[in-house]
């Protein structure tokens, strides 16, 4: 059906693609981490947290920021 359509990526940038996805999950892991030490500080003030962010999005997306 398609004729010598395997093998059309270099290594190169199978390698860079890998480098990209793996420099991607470091950094979700250092966010993540960041951020569960602020929830631990927050503690119960997380729920609030959350109502703020949801509405400042909404504020956004109203054009009222």
């Amino acid at each position: 059906m398609f004729p010598n359509t395997r093998g059309k990526l270099d290594v190169e940038d199978l390698l860079r693609l890998v480098l990209v996805l793996v420099v991607v999950w470091l950094a979700l892991e250092i966010v993540g981490g960041v951020l569960g030490i602020l929830a631990d500080l927050l503690g119960p003030l997380r729920p609030l947290l959350g109502i703020a962010v949801v509405a400042l999005i909404v504020l956004w997306l109203l054009d009222r920021i």
